[in-house]
């Protein structure tokens, strides 16, 4: 019996080493020569079995795809990846600029952008149109399709959620069947949803070919770097233009508010997204941080509660989430079914930082916006150490990361308009790329949208960046005086004002704009100054001609005069130097004020002087040269003709756009008092001013731009700088601007 087992015992060990000699598992030196296991071992790329795997390496790999898709031959592609390979998740994965985009459509006419018409009967959500009507409100729109870079469909793509009644059917033959589809190539599609439940895959459900992607909520995994573009998640409420500012009013010192973290949501008890949010409750303290979940939502949340639902449901309803959005310094941001949330614009709007808790979620707009610098970057995995981490950030770092949240969502959330924009300028960045803004501009004050590099790449060119770089603007200024009026006499105002103006110090040359219908005077007829006089006749005799961007300005600073404007000397010096200090906002002497008509539910236009301000007029006011170009590029056409055709407005459409961009009011400096009085009392105006329907002009055209704004961009302002001394009881001798005071 015992020999038995022994015999059996020998015949298996015989058998496995023979299985192992065949498959490679033992190696059997066939020549003494050769080196030995030992000396095997310490060779590069040893491992058993490597005569299967050099035999195998010699193989060519069957699938096209499977060569195309791979960095490496050692790179392992799983079946499900094979499987997707053609349902439009991974279709075109490896696509950059480089490899899928045609540059050469771009070179002809610049960054142009074509929407497909509309196809009849094809149903359109409310949050598309908007997307449309924001390109096709843009500077970068082209009806042209054979001017076009960039192409976007009128296909409505935002909710490829098969459930939703927004879900278009059949989308895979409607973008096959357009004739400019190519393929995808030098298209962008636009969405917010996809997937379904129960596992929210990133698939929209046609093949996009080699077209980018402007994606809510897309992973890291899926993302193309240089190619497709993440964007928030928004609500179909999310205003078109315009937007609300942001809720920080005032900084609190020290900057804690009342909670510390908050989050009230949605807990999902089952599939994807349940992990997290199920687990909030164990930071939970009631006190400071305030983590508030309820599974009451769905059909069915009745079949699927657990032990903690009641208790949740009822915590839940115990605080309002906007007293707890406004009075709290952190917010997190956990995902939901999908790696977005709507509470991240929220939580933004609110001044309250968002700590992140969504693992692979690529951040909106992060190919140019630090995210580090305005919100808490954290990990699903580390969940319990939240608490600990924010509460270990410093103040003054508390601060800076609000500063910031509020810059970003005026910047580049608050609308529909903003979104849609950012994308496209990312996207213009990459192609002009000579012309590109530099992270600074993008992640400060004004913002990418307003600081456009087709004016100048270098940072000093701007009004908005003297300060970071260490330097001031240049220490002259350019006077250019809007002349409607033919010369008939040596004593008209506008030749007093040419020679007041040439006696500045500070003055480098004086253009004049000659929008007169006379012809252009003789040489002679102007007066002899000690700078330059250069006469311009204004282009198409429009109004809007005082503020193209001149390229006989050379300096930085713009001063701004009508015709009729009565100034001293000592008055353009001090202004100017006001100016210096704010090299941004426009500087000046008469001032106008809005404010909103309850009866009229409008918005109304006063010249009364009162305590507050909001416009300093450009009929005698100075601001960087800068704002010529954007009136002229980034204004509507729309609006230039109607101030255009009424001549007037303009200087009211300026102080909008400043205000707009700078977030900031006008600056009055001292003026005479009999400022409006000597206007009013000069020839060549007298009448417009006076005129009531000049007045009423002027009423609608603050309704007109604050339609187009899409809110009131005008900030009201009690400050007025006096020279120091002004009006001190001292020897006036000691004043550097006594003759102000002599007035």
């Amino acid at each position: 019996m015992q020999a038995k087992k022994r015999y059996l015992t020998l015949f298996s060990a015989g058998a496995c080493l023979i299985l192992l000699f065949c498959f490679g598992g033992i190696q059997v030196p066939l020549s003494r020569k050769g080196p030995s296991r030992r000396d095997d071992r310490s060779l590069a790329g040893y491992h058993p079995g490597a005569r299967w795997r050099r035999f195998s390496a010699s193989l060519q790999p069957f699938s096209p795809w499977e060569h195309d898709q791979s960095d490496s031959p050692n790179e392992h592609i799983s079946p499900r990846q094979k499987r997707d390979a053609n349902s439009g998740v991974y279709t075109g994965k490896r696509c950059r600029m480089e490899s899928c985009f045609d540059f050469s459509l771009c070179q002809r006419n610049g960054f142009k952008v074509y929407v497909y018409p509309q196809q009849k009967g094809e149903k359109m959500s409310e949050s598309y149109q908007n997307i449309l009507s924001s390109i096709e409100g843009s500077m970068l729109y082209t009806p042209d399709p054979g001017q076009a870079c960039l192409f976007v469909l009128s296909l409505d793509t935002l909710d490829r959620d098969q459930l939703s009644p927004q879900y278009v059917h059949n989308l895979k033959a409607k973008v096959q069947s357009l004739h400019l589809w190519n393929g995808g190539k030098n298209h962008i599609i636009f969405n917010l949803y996809s997937g379904t439940w129960p596992d929210y895959t990133e698939d929209l459900g046609f093949d996009i070919g080699l077209a980018m992607l402007a994606k809510a909520s897309i992973s890291t995994e899926n993302f193309r770097p240089n190619f497709d573009v993440s964007i928030p998640l928004f609500s179909k409420d999310h205003p078109r233009t315009g937007g609300e500012r942001g809720y920080l009013k005032h900084n609190t010192i020290p900057p804690y508010r009342k909670y510390m973290l908050v989050f009230k949501g949605k807990r999902y008890l089952t599939g994807i997204g349940s992990d997290t949010r199920n687990a909030l409750y164990h930071v939970h303290n009631s006190e400071d941080v305030v983590l508030l979940t309820t599974c009451k939502h769905g059909k069915d949340w009745q079949k699927h509660k657990d032990a903690r639902c009641d208790k949740d449901n009822a915590e839940y309803d115990k605080y309002d989430y906007r007293e707890m959005l406004y009075n709290s310094t952190f917010c997190l941001v956990p995902r939901g079914r999908r790696l977005g949330s709507f509470r991240f614009l929220e939580a933004l709007q609110a001044a309250c930082v968002p700590v992140m808790l969504s693992n692979g979620w690529e951040l909106p707009f992060s190919e140019i916006i630090d995210w580090n610098t305005a919100a808490v970057i954290g990990d699903e995995r580390l969940l319990l150490q939240i608490p600990s981490t924010v509460r270990s950030i410093h103040q003054d770092k508390i601060l800076s990361l609000r500063h910031q949240t509020q810059f970003l969502w005026e910047a580049y959330f608050n609308s529909v308009e903003k979104i849609v924009l950012t994308t496209l300028e990312i996207i213009q960045d990459r192609v002009l790329q000579h012309t590109s803004r530099s992270n600074l501009m993008w992640n400060s004050l004004p913002g990418g949208l307003f600081t456009l590099p087709q004016y100048s790449t270098y940072l000093g060119d701007f009004p908005f960046y003297y300060a970071k770089l260490g330097v001031k603007p240049y220490t002259k200024f350019t006077a250019i005086v809007h002349v409607v009026s033919p010369l008939v006499s040596q004593s008209q105002p506008v030749m007093k004002l040419l020679v007041v103006v040439a006696k500045s110090q500070y003055c480098a040359q004086v253009i004049v704009v000659w929008n007169c219908d006379k012809p252009l005077p003789a040489k002679h007829r102007w007066p002899v100054t000690s700078v330059p006089v250069i006469v311009i006749e204004g282009e198409s005799k429009v109004i809007s001609s005082r503020f193209l961007p001149y390229d006989t300005i050379p300096t930085d600073a713009v001063l701004s005069l009508d015709e009729d404007t009565v100034l001293s000397t000592t008055e353009v010096d001090f202004a100017f130097t006001v100016w210096q200090s704010f090299p941004d906002r426009i500087v000046g002497y008469p001032a106008r004020s809005h404010f909103w008509d309850i009866n009229k539910e409008r918005w109304g236009y006063t010249s009364k002087w009162t305590n507050e301000y909001s416009m300093v007029l450009t009929g005698a006011a100075i601001y960087h040269k800068y704002y010529h170009y954007l009136y002229t590029t980034y204004l509507p056409a729309s609006l230039k003709t109607m101030v255009d055709q009424m001549s007037n407005c303009e200087d009211i459409l300026m102080n909008f756009l400043v205000s707009s961009v700078s977030k900031l009011p006008p600056i009055k400096v001292t003026q005479k008092k009999q400022y409006k009085e000597t206007m009013m009392g000069q020839s060549s105006r007298a009448s417009r001013w006076a005129d009531p329907d000049h007045f009423a002009q002027r009423q609608t055209c603050m309704n007109k731009f604050a339609s187009w704004f899409g809110t009131m961009p005008l900030v009201h302002s009690q400050m007025r700088l006096d020279p120091v001394l002004f009006k001190d009881q001292v020897s006036i001798l000691r004043k550097k601007y006594r003759d102000i005071e002599r007035l």
